[in-house]
């Protein structure tokens, strides 16, 4: 067992996902054949045509475009608050089918929160993982060490700060909701940096449709009212920058 740390990776996405999103949209407003606004669309750039269809919100061609992450390094508290986003596919590492052995193998992984690093209690905290560590071990014993028929009651002793592995895959329409919400500083630390490293991958894919992503306030007012962070424009540079 040891501390883990995040890793995103931006596993698959819909190609030329702008090529994509201009089809869709325009196929609304056009008499011309599937076939010729392929042609179109593909003769022509998109960028102006996709900050229009963001500014006017005009959102649901956008949805046509899909990304799949693989995550890992995340604790199970992150994935509680995760898979709150219900317009999203999930598919979770099992505690159930996957024993966190520490006698057999290399025990649970744990995320560390920064606070108790920050109050130099990291080292305390790490005793209490491999205390807990012990006790998995025991029960899995005691309730027969026979696969998931052990585990499935054992992981009742595994705390919030397990570590997991998680495949998401989510449209652009849905990702842009995510990052308004997971990307403000009111975020919980961990999701939120989770977040804004799916936002940095998914920007080199396609920069126009999240040019101006993130926490609510990178091109509008704080919608946290009298509880914003009041940071916003050292939020907005920051995102700005972000590649």
């Amino acid at each position: 067992m040891a501390e883990t740390k995040l890793n995103v990776i931006l596993l698959r996405y819909t190609p030329n996902p702008e090529e994509i999103v201009a089809q869709a949209a325009k196929l609304c407003y056009s008499p011309s054949s599937v076939e010729e606004l392929k042609k179109q669309v593909e003769s022509k750039e998109q960028s102006h045509f996709i900050k229009k269809l963001t500014d006017m919100r005009h959102l649901s061609p956008i949805e046509h475009v899909t990304f799949t992450f693989g995550i890992e390094g995340i604790s199970r508290a992150c994935t509680h608050q995760l898979v709150r986003h219900r317009l999203a596919s999930y598919s979770q590492q099992s505690q159930r089918y996957v024993g966190q052995h520490g006698k057999k193998g290399s025990g649970f992984d744990f995320v560390v929160p920064p606070s108790i690093e920050k109050i130099g209690k990291k080292q305390w905290f790490i005793e209490k993982m491999n205390t807990i560590q012990e006790w998995y071990d025991e029960l899995v014993t005691m309730l027969g060490d026979k696969g998931e028929s052990a585990f499935e009651d054992a992981r009742f002793l595994l705390p919030n700060a397990a570590e997991t592995k998680i495949i998401i895959t989510m449209n652009a329409r849905e990702l842009l909701h995510f990052f308004r919400v997971r990307c403000c500083n009111r975020a919980q630390w961990e999701i939120r940096a989770m977040a804004t490293e799916m936002l940095r991958l998914v920007k080199q894919i396609s920069p126009n449709i999240f040019k101006e992503a993130g926490p609510g306030c990178v091109n509008d007012k704080c919608p946290e009212g009298t509880m914003t962070c009041g940071k916003m424009d050292e939020v907005r540079e920051r995102f700005k920058k972000l590649s």
